[in-house]
Formats: C-alpha cells, sequence, structure tokens
C-alpha cells in the first residue's frame, strides 16, 4: 500500500481508535448477510427449545453426570467433544 492509497489511509486513521467504536464501524460497514441473518434466527429457535424443556437433560445430561470431569473417563470425553467442535 502506498501513502496516497485510501486503505492505508484508513488503518493510520482508526489504529488508535476504541475498539467498541471501531467494532461498531466495522459491523455498520459490513451489514447483516442473508446466511447470517438465518443462522441467527436458527440459533435462536433452537435455544428456546431447549430452554423449554426445562429439566429434561436427556441422554446428553446423563452422560455428562455420570462421567465427571473429575474422572479419567470425564476428562477424555471432554477431550473428544472439543475435538470434535
Amino acid at each position: 500500500m502506498s501513502d496516497d492509497d485510501p486503505a492505508a489511509f484508513e488503518l493510520d486513521a482508526d489504529f488508535l481508535l476504541d475498539e467498541d467504536i471501531a467494532v461498531t464501524r466495522l459491523l455498520a460497514r459490513a451489514g447483516p448477510a442473508a446466511a447470517g441473518t438465518q443462522a441467527v434466527a436458527d440459533a435462536c429457535a433452537l435455544i428456546e427449545a431447549v430452554r423449554a424443556r426445562g429439566g429434561q437433560g436427556g441422554p446428553l445430561r446423563a452422560l455428562a453426570e455420570h462421567y465427571d470431569l473429575s474422572t479419567p473417563e470425564g476428562v477424555v470425553l471432554m477431550c473428544l467433544a472439543e475435538a470434535l467442535l
């Protein structure tokens, strides 16, 4: 980038900008993508469904309760879950 490049000027101007202001500007510039908006709506629907189930944890909760993180098996299961993410 040269000194007269608009992108370079923009980077220089924003170098010491407060993070909250910078993120707000970037989000406004990016705008929501159609797929992103649908993904957020789907995620909200899933969260609401899980919360509506209340105390019903299902088999995953039973597995997590059976293999607590204080056991070697629980640690292995957590490592496997993180690796799958």
